[in-house]
């Protein structure tokens, strides 16, 4: 009898196909935190063009947000990794990276500008009065308070992105749902293997959500110091 004991036995004990969802939350948890480093890089940039003086600049930053939220995320990635750099040979996991920044990039970019503009404008014009440029302004005084605004949406954002991560799959099995795929096309059970990496995201989530926050709340601790 195919009790779900024997079914969970075939998912990860048969030829060690634990292993395989090891790798795969490894790599999901890679493409995720070199995604998030790259979407914060982009996301500051952006932010930056968004606030600035230049037309040009507004403009630019307009068009990458409004085009790369107006996409689906898994239009861009198959873009990226059959168009883009389908002459180049590159590790799947670095075409994930790539694709999942970018797009986070555009998210992160309304999260800092929000950040920035939710500071008070005396704050600037305290700066200004100080002596300060524009950029000392902006590094010295506006940032400081705006992370506090700033950090926990981009840990909301890192959250998101670890699910997000599941459709790099459509272009290579190394992620959690790729190690999902395999064990299906070895035992030709869908269900037990979609179970057990809904489970195993879901507890990721639920520690790393757990953790941050606890970061968040020492910083309100501290605010209140």
């Amino acid at each position: 009898m195919n009790t779900f004991a024997n079914r969970l036995s075939d998912t990860f004990i048969v030829d060690g196909r634990w292993r395989w969802f090891v790798s795969g939350l490894g790599y999901t948890m890679l493409i995720t935190l070199f995604a998030v480093m790259l979407g914060c890089i982009i996301g500051v940039i952006m932010a930056l063009m968004r606030l600035s003086k230049s037309k040009i600049l507004r403009l630019i930053s307009g068009v990458y947000i409004d085009v790369i939220r107006g996409t689906p995320t898994m239009v861009q990635l198959l873009i990226i990794n059959f168009v883009i750099l389908a002459p180049i040979n590159v590790p799947a996991w670095i075409i994930g990276s790539i694709a999942f920044g970018i797009n986070s990039g555009a998210y992160i970019a309304e999260i800092v500008r929000g950040g920035i503009l939710s500071v008070n404008v005396g704050q600037t014009e305290a700066g200004r009065s100080l002596g300060m440029t524009s950029r000392q302004t902006m590094k010295n005084i506006i940032m400081p308070q705006a992370m506090k605004n700033i950090l926990p949406a981009l840990c909301n954002e890192f959250v998101v992105l670890i699910k997000e991560t599941a459709v790099v799959g459509m272009v290579s099995n190394i992620d959690l749902v790729g190690a999902a795929r395999k064990v299906q096309g070895n035992t030709y059970d869908y269900l037990v293997p979609l179970l057990s990496i809904a489970a195993i995201y879901y507890v990721v989530i639920k520690i790393i959500s757990i953790i941050l926050s606890k970061v968040e709340e020492g910083m309100r601790k501290a605010d209140k110091r």
